[in-house]
């Protein structure tokens, strides 16, 4: 455990709306000579979903609950049938509303990753050198290495490119 604060305390502060400081690999490499073959080995295979680990558990149960909230709102929104969920959390409905009601895709994003990020804040809590501490660290990381997916004007280049190619066909029809 001793090897834990040297690691905790060299990992810099992740925000929701920062950057990545380093890439998921690197933090691996850093965890590896500092953590127990089984703890790399669960940070190796963790994801937004996994469930196993230290408060993973508890992270899985308010993802899922997440989830399955979106889920529903968007079917409602398409006009699909589809059944609410049975243990519909009041927070969850109140934001997943509001991410529906968001007109820019980007920000929809931004306003699940702000929610997540507090979360996992919740989850550990007054945790600093312990594996909970470390996992809620490498549950961050991993929120923010999909976020690097969104790139704002890549999209709107590549929207450009279709909506131009689509404006060709119609003027040659």
């Amino acid at each position: 455990m001793s090897s834990y604060y040297y690691l905790m305390s060299s990992l810099p502060m992740l925000k929701a709306d920062g950057e990545m400081p380093f890439s998921y690999d690197a933090f691996l490499r850093m965890c590896s000579g500092n953590v127990s073959p089984a703890r790399y080995q669960m940070l190796e295979n963790l994801t937004a979903a996994s469930s196993e680990g230290p408060m993973v558990s508890q992270w899985a149960k308010f993802y899922g609950t997440l989830n399955e909230e979106l889920v529903y709102q968007r079917n409602q929104k398409l006009g699909r049938p589809c059944q609410a969920p049975n243990n519909r959390d009041s927070d969850a409905v109140r934001i997943i509303t509001a991410v529906m009601n968001e007109k820019n895709p980007l920000e929809a994003e931004k306003i699940l990753l702000t929610l997540q990020f507090q979360k996992l804040d919740e989850l550990v809590n007054m945790h600093y050198f312990d594996d909970c501490a470390l996992v809620g660290y490498a549950m961050k990381l991993k929120l923010l290495e999909r976020k690097t997916v969104f790139r704002q004007q890549e999209g709107k280049a590549e929207l450009g490119r279709i909506v131009d190619g689509l404006q060709q066909q119609i003027m040659n029809m």
